[in-house]
Protein backbone atom coordinates (compact mmCIF):
# COMPACT_ATOMS: atom_id res chain seq x y z
CA UNK A 1 0.00 0.00 0.00
CA UNK A 2 1.28 3.70 -0.65
CA UNK A 3 2.41 5.79 1.84
CA UNK A 4 -0.20 8.76 3.16
CA UNK A 5 2.04 11.01 1.29
CA UNK A 6 1.87 9.86 -2.07
CA UNK A 7 -1.96 9.10 -1.47
CA UNK A 8 -4.24 12.54 -3.59
CA UNK A 9 -7.40 13.91 -2.37
CA UNK A 10 -10.42 13.19 -4.07
CA UNK A 11 -13.92 13.80 -3.59
CA UNK A 12 -14.05 10.42 -2.43
CA UNK A 13 -11.92 11.12 0.71
CA UNK A 14 -9.01 9.50 0.00
CA UNK A 15 -5.66 10.99 2.57
CA UNK A 16 -5.00 14.37 0.82
CA UNK A 17 -0.86 14.76 0.19
CA UNK A 18 0.78 14.82 3.35
CA UNK A 19 -2.12 15.30 5.33
CA UNK A 20 -2.01 14.33 8.83
CA UNK A 21 -3.67 14.17 12.29
CA UNK A 22 -3.92 17.54 13.97
CA UNK A 23 -2.18 18.30 17.50
CA UNK A 24 -5.08 16.67 19.49
CA UNK A 25 -6.82 14.66 16.21
CA UNK A 26 -9.69 16.50 17.57
CA UNK A 27 -12.59 18.56 16.84
CA UNK A 28 -10.57 21.19 18.86
CA UNK A 29 -8.14 21.00 16.84
CA UNK A 30 -10.00 23.80 14.68
CA UNK A 31 -8.79 27.05 16.64
CA UNK A 32 -11.67 28.47 18.80
CA UNK A 33 -13.88 25.47 18.88
CA UNK A 34 -15.11 23.98 22.08
CA UNK A 35 -16.37 20.68 23.46
CA UNK A 36 -18.34 19.82 26.68
CA UNK A 37 -20.26 16.86 27.88
CA UNK A 38 -22.56 16.02 30.09
CA UNK A 39 -24.33 12.85 31.13
CA UNK A 40 -26.19 10.46 33.85
CA UNK A 41 -25.88 6.81 34.03
CA UNK A 42 -27.30 4.44 37.00
CA UNK A 43 -30.95 4.54 38.46
CA UNK A 44 -32.30 3.82 35.17
CA UNK A 45 -30.39 6.70 32.90
CA UNK A 46 -28.07 6.45 30.06
CA UNK A 47 -28.26 9.30 28.15
CA UNK A 48 -26.33 12.78 27.95
CA UNK A 49 -25.49 15.71 25.96
CA UNK A 50 -22.71 17.42 24.19
CA UNK A 51 -21.92 20.98 23.36
CA UNK A 52 -19.67 22.30 20.69
CA UNK A 53 -19.06 25.85 21.52
CA UNK A 54 -17.86 28.30 18.82
CA UNK A 55 -15.19 31.50 19.32
CA UNK A 56 -16.87 34.55 20.67
CA UNK A 57 -18.57 36.47 17.48
CA UNK A 58 -19.65 32.63 16.10
CA UNK A 59 -19.11 30.66 13.45
CA UNK A 60 -20.24 30.22 10.07
CA UNK A 61 -22.58 27.31 9.73
CA UNK A 62 -24.69 24.78 8.23
CA UNK A 63 -26.84 21.64 7.82
CA UNK A 64 -27.59 18.21 5.94
CA UNK A 65 -30.01 16.21 6.97
CA UNK A 66 -30.07 12.71 5.28
CA UNK A 67 -31.90 10.61 7.78
CA UNK A 68 -35.79 9.52 7.63
CA UNK A 69 -36.52 9.87 11.30
CA UNK A 70 -34.75 13.70 12.40
CA UNK A 71 -35.02 15.47 15.70
CA UNK A 72 -33.85 18.75 15.28
CA UNK A 73 -34.15 22.26 16.39
CA UNK A 74 -33.16 25.54 14.78
CA UNK A 75 -31.88 23.75 11.78
CA UNK A 76 -33.71 25.95 9.15
CA UNK A 77 -32.05 28.89 10.42
CA UNK A 78 -28.97 27.30 9.12
CA UNK A 79 -30.24 27.75 5.02
CA UNK A 80 -27.66 30.14 3.46
CA UNK A 81 -31.13 31.95 2.26
CA UNK A 82 -32.01 32.92 5.43
CA UNK A 83 -30.81 36.01 8.01
CA UNK A 84 -28.77 34.63 10.54
CA UNK A 85 -25.05 34.12 9.21
CA UNK A 86 -23.53 33.12 12.40
CA UNK A 87 -23.91 30.95 15.54
CA UNK A 88 -22.81 30.44 18.88
CA UNK A 89 -23.17 26.42 19.90
CA UNK A 90 -24.08 23.84 18.65
CA UNK A 91 -25.69 20.98 20.82
CA UNK A 92 -25.99 16.94 20.13
CA UNK A 93 -28.12 15.19 22.47
CA UNK A 94 -29.58 11.72 23.55
CA UNK A 95 -33.37 11.76 24.66
CA UNK A 96 -34.85 11.42 21.38
CA UNK A 97 -37.12 14.88 20.69
CA UNK A 98 -37.39 14.93 24.10
CA UNK A 99 -33.76 15.40 24.08
CA UNK A 100 -34.26 19.30 22.47
CA UNK A 101 -34.60 20.47 25.76
CA UNK A 102 -30.97 20.52 26.24
CA UNK A 103 -30.84 22.95 23.71
CA UNK A 104 -32.53 25.43 26.20
CA UNK A 105 -30.10 25.49 29.16
CA UNK A 106 -27.42 26.41 26.39
CA UNK A 107 -29.43 28.84 24.82
CA UNK A 108 -30.15 30.52 28.64
CA UNK A 109 -26.13 30.02 29.28
CA UNK A 110 -25.33 32.30 26.29
CA UNK A 111 -27.85 34.97 26.70
CA UNK A 112 -26.11 35.72 30.23
CA UNK A 113 -22.56 35.39 28.67
CA UNK A 114 -24.23 38.14 26.10
CA UNK A 115 -23.57 36.18 22.86
CA UNK A 116 -26.04 35.33 20.54
CA UNK A 117 -27.96 37.66 17.60
CA UNK A 118 -28.25 41.43 18.69
CA UNK A 119 -32.01 42.49 18.45
CA UNK A 120 -31.16 45.81 20.15
CA UNK A 121 -29.17 48.43 21.59
CA UNK A 122 -28.56 46.57 24.91
CA UNK A 123 -25.36 44.90 24.46
CA UNK A 124 -27.89 42.40 26.46
CA UNK A 125 -30.68 41.88 23.77
CA UNK A 126 -29.13 38.96 22.10
CA UNK A 127 -30.95 35.99 21.05
CA UNK A 128 -28.81 32.94 20.89
CA UNK A 129 -29.47 30.77 17.79
CA UNK A 130 -28.42 27.23 19.08
CA UNK A 131 -28.96 24.51 16.35
CA UNK A 132 -29.84 20.90 17.69
CA UNK A 133 -30.21 17.13 16.75
CA UNK A 134 -30.80 14.36 19.21
CA UNK A 135 -30.38 10.79 18.79
CA UNK A 136 -32.94 7.93 20.41
CA UNK A 137 -31.54 5.94 23.32
CA UNK A 138 -34.76 5.62 25.12
CA UNK A 139 -35.04 3.01 27.75
CA UNK A 140 -31.66 1.84 27.72
CA UNK A 141 -30.75 2.76 30.98
CA UNK A 142 -34.16 0.97 32.41
CA UNK A 143 -36.60 4.15 32.79
CA UNK A 144 -38.00 5.46 29.84
CA UNK A 145 -38.15 8.89 31.55
CA UNK A 146 -34.47 9.66 31.82
CA UNK A 147 -33.58 11.94 28.87
CA UNK A 148 -31.75 15.26 28.97
CA UNK A 149 -33.34 18.59 30.05
CA UNK A 150 -31.85 21.91 30.27
CA UNK A 151 -29.97 21.54 33.26
CA UNK A 152 -27.93 19.11 31.53
CA UNK A 153 -27.47 20.89 28.37
CA UNK A 154 -26.22 24.01 30.82
CA UNK A 155 -24.07 21.67 32.63
CA UNK A 156 -22.36 20.76 28.72
CA UNK A 157 -21.97 24.14 27.59
CA UNK A 158 -20.68 25.32 30.75
CA UNK A 159 -18.01 21.78 30.73
CA UNK A 160 -17.20 23.06 26.96
CA UNK A 161 -16.76 26.93 28.48
CA UNK A 162 -14.08 25.59 30.69
CA UNK A 163 -11.96 24.16 29.09
CA UNK A 164 -8.64 25.24 27.56
CA UNK A 165 -8.34 26.40 23.76
CA UNK A 166 -6.98 23.14 22.11
CA UNK A 167 -7.82 20.69 24.85
CA UNK A 168 -8.00 16.59 24.07
CA UNK A 169 -12.04 15.54 23.54
CA UNK A 170 -13.43 12.96 25.74
CA UNK A 171 -14.54 10.18 23.77
CA UNK A 172 -16.47 6.83 24.03
CA UNK A 173 -19.26 6.59 26.46
CA UNK A 174 -19.75 10.17 27.46
CA UNK A 175 -21.93 13.38 26.37
CA UNK A 176 -24.56 12.27 23.55
CA UNK A 177 -22.78 8.97 23.26
CA UNK A 178 -23.27 7.82 26.68
CA UNK A 179 -26.23 5.72 25.33
CA UNK A 180 -26.05 5.19 21.87
CA UNK A 181 -25.80 1.93 19.93
CA UNK A 182 -24.93 1.02 16.57
CA UNK A 183 -26.24 -2.23 14.98
CA UNK A 184 -26.09 -3.51 18.74
CA UNK A 185 -22.78 -2.91 19.44
CA UNK A 186 -22.10 0.15 21.78
CA UNK A 187 -21.84 3.53 19.94
CA UNK A 188 -20.24 6.71 21.52
CA UNK A 189 -18.98 9.88 20.83
CA UNK A 190 -15.83 9.90 18.50
CA UNK A 191 -13.88 13.00 17.25
CA UNK A 192 -10.44 13.21 14.77
CA UNK A 193 -8.90 16.12 12.53
CA UNK A 194 -6.57 16.57 9.60
CA UNK A 195 -4.24 19.22 8.83
CA UNK A 196 -3.92 19.54 5.28
CA UNK A 197 -0.82 20.72 2.68
CA UNK A 198 -2.12 24.63 2.94
CA UNK A 199 -2.28 24.53 6.65
CA UNK A 200 -6.21 24.20 6.82
CA UNK A 201 -7.60 22.01 9.38
CA UNK A 202 -10.61 20.05 8.92
CA UNK A 203 -12.02 18.35 12.07
CA UNK A 204 -15.52 16.14 13.04
CA UNK A 205 -16.83 15.05 15.98
CA UNK A 206 -19.56 12.35 16.15
CA UNK A 207 -22.10 10.61 18.23
CA UNK A 208 -22.81 7.21 16.91
CA UNK A 209 -25.78 5.73 17.27
CA UNK A 210 -27.51 3.46 14.12
CA UNK A 211 -29.68 0.84 12.83
CA UNK A 212 -27.24 0.17 10.03
CA UNK A 213 -23.87 -1.44 11.08
CA UNK A 214 -20.42 -0.91 11.71
CA UNK A 215 -19.16 -4.20 11.46
CA UNK A 216 -18.66 -5.73 8.34
CA UNK A 217 -20.41 -9.42 9.22
CA UNK A 218 -18.56 -11.53 6.72
CA UNK A 219 -15.36 -10.80 8.51
CA UNK A 220 -15.73 -8.42 11.97
CA UNK A 221 -13.50 -5.71 10.39
CA UNK A 222 -14.78 -2.08 10.99
CA UNK A 223 -16.23 -0.90 7.81
CA UNK A 224 -14.59 2.59 8.45
CA UNK A 225 -11.01 0.60 9.25
CA UNK A 226 -10.93 -0.78 5.41
CA UNK A 227 -7.82 0.98 3.93
CA UNK A 228 -5.90 1.25 7.27
CA UNK A 229 -2.66 0.35 7.36
CA UNK A 230 -2.46 -0.07 11.11
CA UNK A 231 -2.34 -3.73 12.38
CA UNK A 232 -3.97 -2.75 15.91
CA UNK A 233 -5.81 -0.27 17.30
CA UNK A 234 -6.69 -0.38 21.27
CA UNK A 235 -5.95 -3.46 21.28
CA UNK A 236 -8.21 -4.61 18.89
CA UNK A 237 -6.75 -6.42 15.43
CA UNK A 238 -7.82 -4.41 12.20
CA UNK A 239 -9.09 -8.34 10.81
CA UNK A 240 -10.20 -10.55 13.53
CA UNK A 241 -9.50 -14.30 12.44
CA UNK A 242 -12.79 -15.80 11.37
CA UNK A 243 -12.51 -18.07 14.60
CA UNK A 244 -12.92 -15.02 16.81
CA UNK A 245 -15.29 -13.74 14.60
CA UNK A 246 -17.51 -16.47 15.28
CA UNK A 247 -17.14 -16.35 18.62
CA UNK A 248 -18.03 -12.34 18.55
CA UNK A 249 -20.68 -12.88 16.53
CA UNK A 250 -22.32 -15.56 18.97
CA UNK A 251 -21.50 -13.13 22.28
CA UNK A 252 -23.47 -10.56 20.16
CA UNK A 253 -26.64 -12.33 19.26
CA UNK A 254 -26.56 -13.45 23.13
CA UNK A 255 -26.67 -9.73 23.81
CA UNK A 256 -29.02 -8.77 21.40
CA UNK A 257 -31.88 -11.78 22.89
CA UNK A 258 -30.76 -10.43 26.38
CA UNK A 259 -32.18 -6.45 25.88
CA UNK A 260 -34.99 -8.20 24.04
CA UNK A 261 -36.35 -10.03 27.26
CA UNK A 262 -34.96 -7.67 29.82
CA UNK A 263 -37.08 -4.73 30.15
CA UNK A 264 -40.13 -3.38 29.04
CA UNK A 265 -38.58 -0.49 28.08
CA UNK A 266 -36.92 -1.85 25.39
CA UNK A 267 -38.00 -0.98 21.91
CA UNK A 268 -37.81 -3.44 19.19
CA UNK A 269 -37.45 -1.28 16.38
CA UNK A 270 -35.87 1.96 17.82
CA UNK A 271 -35.39 5.41 16.07
CA UNK A 272 -31.31 5.27 16.12
CA UNK A 273 -29.15 8.68 14.70
CA UNK A 274 -26.06 9.68 14.31
CA UNK A 275 -25.08 13.00 14.65
CA UNK A 276 -21.55 14.72 13.89
CA UNK A 277 -20.19 18.09 13.40
CA UNK A 278 -17.53 18.49 11.01
CA UNK A 279 -15.53 21.94 11.10
CA UNK A 280 -12.96 23.67 9.95
CA UNK A 281 -10.37 26.86 10.24
CA UNK A 282 -11.15 27.85 6.39
CA UNK A 283 -13.20 30.70 5.16
CA UNK A 284 -16.44 29.24 3.80
CA UNK A 285 -19.63 31.11 2.81
CA UNK A 286 -22.76 29.44 4.28
CA UNK A 287 -23.52 27.92 0.83
CA UNK A 288 -19.74 26.01 0.97
CA UNK A 289 -20.33 25.16 4.50
CA UNK A 290 -23.25 23.56 3.21
CA UNK A 291 -21.99 21.59 0.55
CA UNK A 292 -19.46 20.36 3.27
CA UNK A 293 -21.84 18.85 5.74
CA UNK A 294 -23.29 16.93 2.74
CA UNK A 295 -20.33 15.44 1.33
CA UNK A 296 -19.17 14.54 4.98
CA UNK A 297 -22.62 12.15 4.58
CA UNK A 298 -20.15 10.61 2.15
CA UNK A 299 -17.78 8.97 5.04
CA UNK A 300 -20.41 8.46 7.14
CA UNK A 301 -21.81 6.09 4.58
CA UNK A 302 -18.65 4.67 4.41
CA UNK A 303 -18.38 3.24 8.21
CA UNK A 304 -21.51 2.80 8.68
CA UNK A 305 -23.94 0.21 6.16
CA UNK A 306 -27.00 0.90 5.95
CA UNK A 307 -27.13 4.76 6.45
CA UNK A 308 -29.77 7.05 6.47
CA UNK A 309 -32.38 4.53 6.50
CA UNK A 310 -36.01 5.68 7.80
CA UNK A 311 -35.09 4.70 11.64
CA UNK A 312 -32.30 6.91 11.49
CA UNK A 313 -32.17 10.79 11.93
CA UNK A 314 -28.71 11.23 10.39
CA UNK A 315 -27.80 14.81 10.68
CA UNK A 316 -23.95 16.32 10.20
CA UNK A 317 -23.49 20.00 11.17
CA UNK A 318 -20.66 22.32 9.40
CA UNK A 319 -18.80 24.94 11.31
CA UNK A 320 -16.33 27.75 9.45
CA UNK A 321 -14.51 29.98 11.84
CA UNK A 322 -12.69 31.45 9.17
CA UNK A 323 -9.10 31.85 10.34
CA UNK A 324 -7.41 30.84 7.49
CA UNK A 325 -8.36 31.84 3.23
CA UNK A 326 -9.09 28.86 1.22
CA UNK A 327 -5.94 29.86 -0.99
CA UNK A 328 -3.08 32.41 -0.27
CA UNK A 329 -4.07 36.25 -1.46
CA UNK A 330 -1.65 36.04 -4.06
CA UNK A 331 -2.89 33.38 -5.86
CA UNK A 332 -6.39 34.54 -5.49
CA UNK A 333 -6.12 37.55 -7.04
CA UNK A 334 -4.33 36.03 -10.25
CA UNK A 335 -7.49 36.30 -12.84
CA UNK A 336 -5.83 33.36 -14.65
CA UNK A 337 -5.71 30.90 -11.21
CA UNK A 338 -7.54 32.53 -8.82
CA UNK A 339 -10.99 30.43 -9.52
CA UNK A 340 -9.50 27.48 -10.08
CA UNK A 341 -7.41 27.37 -7.35
CA UNK A 342 -10.24 28.35 -5.26
CA UNK A 343 -12.34 25.24 -6.13
CA UNK A 344 -9.20 22.78 -5.56
CA UNK A 345 -8.91 23.97 -2.31
CA UNK A 346 -12.22 23.75 -1.68
CA UNK A 347 -12.43 20.40 -2.80
CA UNK A 348 -9.32 19.24 -0.06
CA UNK A 349 -11.86 20.78 2.55
CA UNK A 350 -14.87 18.51 1.07
CA UNK A 351 -12.98 15.55 0.70
CA UNK A 352 -11.11 15.68 4.43
CA UNK A 353 -14.96 16.03 5.38
CA UNK A 354 -15.54 12.89 4.45
CA UNK A 355 -12.40 11.24 5.80
CA UNK A 356 -12.72 12.80 8.98
CA UNK A 357 -16.30 11.76 9.83
CA UNK A 358 -15.47 8.26 8.88
CA UNK A 359 -12.77 8.11 11.04
CA UNK A 360 -14.90 9.89 13.60
CA UNK A 361 -16.90 6.71 13.69
CA UNK A 362 -13.92 4.13 14.20
CA UNK A 363 -12.52 6.14 17.32
CA UNK A 364 -16.43 6.18 18.69
CA UNK A 365 -16.55 2.74 18.27
CA UNK A 366 -13.35 1.68 19.48
CA UNK A 367 -13.15 4.19 22.40
CA UNK A 368 -17.28 2.49 23.83
CA UNK A 369 -17.35 0.12 26.82
CA UNK A 370 -19.82 -2.09 27.44
CA UNK A 371 -22.50 -1.20 29.08
CA UNK A 372 -25.17 -3.24 31.27
CA UNK A 373 -28.41 -2.25 32.77
CA UNK A 374 -31.82 -3.22 33.15
CA UNK A 375 -32.77 -1.78 29.79
CA UNK A 376 -30.01 -4.03 27.84
CA UNK A 377 -26.91 -5.19 27.37
CA UNK A 378 -24.85 -3.82 24.63
CA UNK A 379 -21.56 -4.90 24.66
CA UNK A 380 -18.29 -2.46 23.01
CA UNK A 381 -16.67 -3.82 20.09
CA UNK A 382 -13.24 -4.18 21.72
CA UNK A 383 -15.02 -6.59 24.42
CA UNK A 384 -16.17 -8.45 21.64
CA UNK A 385 -13.41 -8.52 18.89
CA UNK A 386 -10.18 -7.74 21.43
CA UNK A 387 -6.92 -9.72 21.17
CA UNK A 388 -6.22 -12.37 23.27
Amino acid sequence: MADDTEQPGNAAGTRTPASRPGPRDALTDVSGLRVGHAQRIGDGWLSGTTVVLAPEGGAIAAVDVRGGGPGTRETDALDPRNLVQRIEAVVLSGGSAFGLDAASGAVAWLEEQGRGYRVGPDPAQVVPVVPAAALFDLGRGGDWRARPDAALGRAAIEDAAATEPGAPVAQGNTGAGTGAVAGGVKGGIGTTSLVLPSGITVAALAAVNAAGSVVDPRTGVLYGRYGEQADEEHGVPLAPSPDAHAAAQRRLAEARSASERRSATSVRQPLNTTLAVVATDAVLTRAQAQKLAGIAHDGLARAVRPAHLLTDGDTVFALATGDRPLVPEEAAADPAFGVHAETGALNDVLAAGAEVLTRAVVKAVLAAETVDTPGGRFPSYRDLYAAP
